[in-house]
């Protein structure tokens, strides 16, 4: 196999995971499961842990669990690591389970924002938690890292909390909250911990946890990437940083003086304390070339000598002004100062919170801040008069070399739940089952990160736009460990990818301009052309990987990106021949240009490029496959017109969604800036007209609605469907005929709606409706039953008649 290698373009800066010396407590070795009790320490030889890790999830020591990475990496500097696993959190009492710890409190939500894991994006109690053995939700609390951080220092104050996970990530600043429907405060100030990690903390974890064992206050632990924490007025650590304001807009910038025409260059720079360099450089040069001459001829005459060659004699030669480092650099007729040592001042919490202008504009400042190759630290001040206090975030952290990916998947993970959650069989698979481990219990994870930048997806904002990819041999070596040692493995791969299933190995061709570059998006609005998308290394990934002995397929879960899929024939061809099984899901989110432009997504004729392909491969093997579009309802910038279009795109070409996926505001997101302020963060903001305004579907009428479009095909929705048709001028789309969109008649329904998640469905208490039939009756068969438009499972029963109007074309 070939050794791994660093294939990263971005430079790295920063000092290896594997080159800090080892803990003392090393010598204890590696533990089976990282302890969840005082017995399992006694057996391992612990009298304390040095840090306990606090986690909303149930504990899977697995690389696609957040707190068995962390904790496996602190292992392997040689930390004694303890877990406690969605405690009670009524009381502190739990929180003492395994003692104090020596270092630190490390604190996450879990895998998701806690809020997302509890709510439905219309704000109902979901009834389960795929994080939670047996699927039971109200396991953790809402806003888990704030509670916890709470129980914590309840259980042993003074001991230093860090907190981490992707619900802090997207809470490092003043933020909007769908569910309480207000700004509210960075997390940093509401859990009142001593720092945030956010985005992934290996790096920063590991020198922290150094920092702390070497007795160094965490106070004073201020100058680590991909860190937030609080500063007060006097700490003295803020000392030395060049300050830019950027807490208002459309503010005038500093107005140049006119230059006066009867003065030359030395007595303008004179005026201005300065002194014209060049200037006074020519004229010490001329003073020196005529002394030297001057010199030479006095010799010249004193010793009688004649013939004198004077090409010998000491020449002028240019000087050279370098810049200071340490002074601000000019760019244009703009002086900046130094980047590493440049904040830029948001505006605060109270701005944010009264005014959606500047909470849009701290939203883009934000996403123009996330490359770290030239992003700058951010600072938002909180409270005032004795309450002030800045909210300081640091760069983002230095991505991941791919021997340092290579580290973090290689450690000795158990690859399965804790063994406290088995059954009475000691099972994980039946009443105590955890969904989260059995969707990626066969699966590989071979990079992270996604530089697509969807204005409604936060892995970007989590994970960042570098790609960081392991190495072939790494991943290979995986797929032969969950062979060969994870339970009930049948010989199928479920899954080769990461955020995305086709960006592995993809970046930017030139370092200098990945450094440079501040784009929040490398595919949008077209593929940037400093992008490489060669897939030949990820088409070798899957040729080995279905080589090797044992394995009968290797499927791809992850979502394809299509408009890099169809830089590369070749990669569809492997795809759709050899990693589909049966159905591939892509996400076009919209047809329509108004919605796909405030997501940053291409448009539908790179789709039909893809299926294209997908069709032609398809046909080629002999098989029978079908791509699974999804889409999203009541994004921003969605007019009912666009929803309309939608629906009858679905239809012509024979999709019936059944899941429908409904706009879900997240923290941080570009998209949230929008729902919030109306505004578009991507265009720039401006408090005229200058702005541009953002059409959002709120209420629950409207978000009705545009779910409906998406489910044209439900009886439940042509009452709602036909009014709105109707109000649009569009009745011609009610008939019951083929080109029509809804029927006229109207069959007995009770008006709920019942999705695959059948304990999250809506009842409706409404008396159900009597059947209608305002024009010709369907004919038998007509109205499928609700699915996605695929073949139905075979029953041994004959298809309708118009069962190929149906089908995905």
């Amino acid at each position: 196999m070939n050794a791994p290698v660093d294939v990263s373009f971005f430079p790295r800066h920063a000092k290896p995971l594997s080159s800090y010396r080892k803990f003392w407590a090393a010598r204890f070795g590696i533990a089976p499961f990282l302890p969840m009790s005082r017995d399992e320490m006694t057996q391992l030889g612990w009298d304390s842990c040095d840090i306990i890790i606090v986690t909303g999830d149930a504990y899977v020591d697995h690389p696609s669990f957040g707190m068995a990475v962390i904790g496996r990496m602190l292992e392997a500097q040689g930390f004694r690591v303890g877990i406690i696993a969605q405690p009670d959190w009524q009381s502190a009492e739990a929180f003492k389970a395994l003692g104090k710890p020596n270092l630190f409190w490390g604190v996450t939500a879990g895998n998701m924002d806690s809020m997302i894991n509890r709510y439905t994006a219309d704000r109902k109690i979901r009834t389960d938690d795929a994080y939670t053995p047996g699927d039971v939700g109200g396991k953790r609390p809402d806003r888990a890292a704030i509670v916890y951080s709470q129980r914590c220092r309840e259980a042993f104050n003074g001991v230093p909390i860090v907190l981490g996970g992707i619900e802090g990530s997207l809470r490092r600043i003043a933020h909007y909250d769908y569910w309480s429907d207000k700004v509210r405060r960075s997390i940093v100030v509401d859990a009142k911990c001593d720092l945030l990690l956010y985005g992934n903390a290996e790096r920063a974890i590991v020198e922290i946890a150094h920092r702390l064992s070497r007795r160094e206050p965490i106070e004073q632990i201020t100058d680590v990437r991909g860190t937030a924490f609080v500063r007060r007025s006097d700490d003295a650590t803020r000392l030395g940083w060049f300050e830019i304001d950027s807490t208002d807009v459309d503010v005038p910038g500093v107005v140049e003086p006119h230059l006066n025409p009867y003065q030359t260059t030395s007595e303008q720079a004179a005026e201005q304390g300065s002194t014209c360099a060049k200037a006074n450089a020519e004229n010490e040069v001329a003073s020196i070339d005529t002394k030297t001459i001057a010199t030479s001829a006095i010799d010249i005459s004193a010793t009688g000598q004649k013939g004198l060659n004077i090409t010998k004699l000491p020449t002028s030669q240019p000087i050279t002004f370098m810049h200071n480092p340490a002074l601000p650099t000019r760019v244009g007729k703009q002086v900046m100062p130094p980047r590493e040592r440049t904040v830029i001042r948001l505006p605060s919490y109270e701005q944010v919170k009264s005014d959606p202008v500047l909470y849009a504009h701290a939203n883009r400042v934000l996403h123009l801040e996330t490359n770290p190759g030239n992003a700058r630290a951010l600072v938002q001040a909180h409270g005032a008069g004795a309450t002030a206090r800045d909210v300081w975030l640091n760069p983002p952290p230095i991505p991941l070399t791919t021997p340092e990916m290579d580290l973090v998947f290689d450690l000795p993970y158990a690859r399965a739940p804790h063994p406290s959650y088995a059954d009475e069989h000691g099972s994980h698979d039946h009443a105590t089952k955890i969904p989260a481990w059995e969707m990626i219990r066969f699966s590989i994870n071979i990079m992270r990160g996604c530089f697509g930048g969807c204005t409604f997806c936060s892995i970007t904002e989590h994970e960042g736009r570098i790609i960081q990819s392991r190495s072939e041999t790494s991943i290979l070596k995986e797929i032969e460990d969950v062979r060969d040692k994870v339970k009930g493995f049948t010989g199928t791969i479920s899954d080769l990818g990461g955020p995305t299933a086709n960006m592995y190995r993809l970046g930017c061709k030139s370092p200098e301009i990945e450094a440079a570059c501040r784009k929040p998006s490398c595919v949008y609005p077209g593929i940037c052309q400093n992008l490489g998308t060669n897939h030949d290394p990820l088409i070798q990934i899957y040729q080995r990987g279905r080589a090797l002995k044992g394995i009968k397929k290797i499927l791809i879960g992850s979502g394809v990106r299509y408009d890099l899929a169809v830089q590369s024939p070749e990669y569809v061809k492997e795809l759709v021949q050899h990693h589909v099984g049966g159905y591939l899901k892509i996400a076009p989110e919209h047809t329509e240009q108004g919605p796909l432009s405030k997501m940053m997504k291409p448009g539908m004729g790179t789709y039909d490029k893809f299926k294209t392909l997908f069709d032609k491969f398809n046909l080629e093997s002999g098989k029978k496959q079908f791509l699974i579009p999804y889409f999203i309802a009541a994004h921003p910038g969605t007019s009912d017109e666009d929803m309309m279009n939608l629906a009858i795109w679905l239809k012509k070409n024979g999709f019936r969604a059944d899941q429908v996926q409904t706009f879900y505001p997240s923290p941080m997101a570009t998209a949230t800036a929008m729902y919030h302020t109306d505004l578009n963060p991507l265009k720039g903001i401006h408090r005229d007209d200058r702005a541009e305004k953002v059409d959002v579907v709120r209420g629950e009428k409207r978000r009705r609605l545009h779910k409906a479009f998406l489910r044209y095909h439900d009886p439940n929705n042509w009452p709602l469907l036909r009014e709105a048709l109707k109000t649009m001028g569009r009745a011609d789309l009610i008939g019951n005929g083929k080109h029509h969109l809804i029927p006229t008649f109207q069959p007995m329904t009770d008006g709920s709606y019942s999705s695959a998640r059948r304990k999250n469905s809506t009842v409706s208490d409404a008396t159900p409706l009597k059947p209608m039939r305002l024009g010709n009756s369907p004919k038998p068969g007509q109205l499928l039953t609700q699915h996605t438009g695929l073949p139905p499972r075979a029953t041994g029963k004959a298809p309708p008649k118009n069962f190929n109007n149906h089908r995905p074309r």
